[in-house]
Order: C-alpha cells, then structure tokens, then sequence
C-alpha cells in the first residue's frame, strides 16, 4: 500500500497508507464509536459526503458481506482506520475491506491515529478534510476554500428516482419520503405494510391518487434546513400533517420539527455509533444515532409538538410526538443494524396508529 496523507483544514497533516482506491478525495471528517458495523457506516446514505473515521482501532477483521449493505454502494467519500486487517476471518463468507473500497472507487487510509483524531474533532468540532497521496501543504489551501459538503443537495443525490412499489397483501399503505433511507429501514417497513418509496419531492397528489393511509420520514444526509427540503418537502408535508399519521427517523425527526415551524443546529461533531443512551418512559434505552444536527427545543413552544425523549449524555432532543395529530419522530435509528434493537417497537407502534385511522 501506498503513503498517503489525511489533511484537515485546521492544517493538520496525518501520515498513512492508503487503500482501495488510490484517488484523492475531500468531505467533513466524522467519527463513529462502534465497535462494529463498519460496512452499514460505509453503506448508509446518511454519511454521504463524508469522510468516516472509526474509533476502533481494528477494521476489517469480519470482511464485508452483502448481508450487512444499507443501500447498493459505498456512500461516504473516504474510511480513516488505525489498523486495517487485509485478511478477515472466512466465517461470514465475505470479502475482504480493501477489495470492496477498490471496486466502490472509495480511498481509504490506515496507519492514522484515530484516538487523537477522535480528541481534535471532539474539542474543535467536525471539520472539511482530505485523503491525498501527493504533497498535502499543497492540498492545504485548496481544501479550505472548498464549500461543506453540506451546502449541496445531498439529499437529491440519494434520494430514489421514481416510485418503487412493494405489495404486501391486506396491509396498510405506507408512503416512505425517501430523503436516504437505510435497507434495515424498509425491511422493517415492508415486514408490516404495503409500501411505496417515493423521490423526495414527489407532489401531495400521490397521496391522494393511491389511497395511502401513512406517511414515513426517513434518515438521510446533510443540513436539514437545506434549501432543497424548505422549498419542496417541507410544504408538501405541511399540506398532509392533517390527513395521514407519520413517524420519522433521523433526518425524518428534524422535518417533523420544521414542518412545524421549529429550527434545528449544528452539534459540534453529532451523534454517530451505537452505544447512545435515550431516555424514555421512565427508562433508558441504549441506541444507534447518526446524525450531525439536533432541534432547538425553543422554538418548539407553542408548535404542538412535546419533547418526549432526550439524550442521556447532552440533553439533546431525542423524539417528538405531537399533542393531537398521530404524528411521532425519533432521532435515532430502532432499527439498528448495526447496534441494539431495542426501541424496534416503535414499528409497531406506527402500525397501531394506521390500523386506529379508519
């Protein structure tokens, strides 16, 4: 494997070596802290645009397997990695990691200390960064005069091109806006309602062509606040929120606020892997989080949504249900994949609301 660099703007320079492809490549570096689960973070849609640096040291070991896919490519722009193992055990019938980064056309770089990385991006907050192989200082200035990934319409970038539809005998009808959806996300879907995945900005129209009986927000990259989603799918929304139940996940949890009139912020380097603490019901639940925003609870007074579930760590919000409509969102992910599949429940509980709704 050949020497390469991670720059990052703050002029930063960490030495490597690369693998899978050998082209250069830029993004917002983040870190996830699971233990596991490198091929899903790899595969989400919601790290489009990102370069994802994992906090354990070994990746790799349990190769990569068309089991663990959360969407049909590699979705991140670049994998940091303290120690990448190139011979991963035969027992999950995989292929190895650097293999897979190859054919995706995904650099990647290991050899970096991940812990101190981690630590900078924890006190300085996530940062624009690059994988190079020739001279970094050179890179330097061009890295910082590059926009955020943020500031592009990532969501229409993952978001499906026309409408998928996946019958299911005798089942409710369920409209996904897909703004990024995990795989996990519609097996869990489709185990229970007929489904229609739909582009994100697809017109309230459909809704009333199809007979649909509830609406479901999905996970998905970049600023929520993005003019894209304010200028197409929080109106259409705000035109439905009357007639349909809906649940959100992730970035479905910040369109819940915004279609009614909340604001959401950056946080200084998000929630990412699976060990995040939420309390809810009297009781805390270990979860899986992916996300780089959060509400801002004041500007919910007076929205008719109640903050239900918070952070355990920050107190940030967690999950929203609405005082009268049968609308309810979370932040984090219930259906895992990986981490803990402890609040799967709330699948359920948005059946319970469509089989309620005559």
């Amino acid at each position: 494997m050949a020497k390469c660099f991670l720059v990052l703007e703050d002029g930063t320079i960490m030495e490597g070596t690369g693998f899978g492809s050998m082209k250069d490549t830029s993004g917002e570096v983040v870190f996830s802290t699971g233990m596991t689960g490198y091929q899903e973070g790899l595969t989400d849609p919601s790290f489009r645009g990102q370069i994802l640096t994992m906090s354990y040291p070994l990746i790799g070991n349990y190769g990569v397997n068309p089991k663990d896919m959360e969407s049909d490519r590699v979705q991140v722009r670049g994998f940091v990695v303290r120690e990448l193992c190139d011979s991963p055990t035969t027992g999950y019938g995989g292929t190895d990691l650097n293999s897979f980064l190859k054919e995706n056309d995904i650099p990647g770089i290991a050899g970096v200390d991940t812990r101190s990385l981690i630590i900078k991006i924890r006190t300085a907050g996530t940062m624009k960064g690059a994988i190079v192989h020739d001279d970094p200082l050179e890179y330097l200035e061009k890295l910082r005069k590059m926009p955020y990934p943020s500031e592009s319409d990532l969501v229409g970038k993952v978001s499906t091109k026309k409408v998928l539809h996946f019958p299911k005998n005798c089942a409710k009808k369920v409209a996904v806006f897909d703004t990024g959806v995990k795989l996990s996300i519609m097996r869990q879907l489709m185990d229970r309602f007929e489904v229609y995945q739909l582009p994100y900005d697809t017109p309230v129209k459909f809704f009333r062509d199809h007979e649909i009986d509830g609406v479901f927000l999905t996970n998905g990259p970049g600023n929520p606040a993005h003019p894209t989603l304010k200028e197409s799918l929080i109106p259409n929304l705000q035109k439905l929120k009357d007639d349909y139940p809906m649940m959100g996940i992730c970035m479905g949890n910040h369109l819940v606020c915004q279609m009614f009139g909340g604001s959401t912020f950056k946080l200084k380097f998000g929630h990412r892997g699976e060990n995040q603490p939420v309390r809810y019901m009297d009781r805390v639940f270990i979860t899986s989080q992916n996300h780089g925003y959060a509400e801002d609870p004041e500007t919910l007074e007076g929205s008719g949504l109640e903050i239900e579930q918070v952070n355990v760590n920050d107190g940030t919000v967690e999950g929203l249900r609405h005082k009268e409509l049968p609308i309810f969102s979370v932040q984090y992910h219930p259906e895992a994949s990986p981490g803990p599949r402890d609040t799967t429940f709330l699948f359920d509980d948005f059946a319970k609301m469509l089989e309620v709704r005559k």
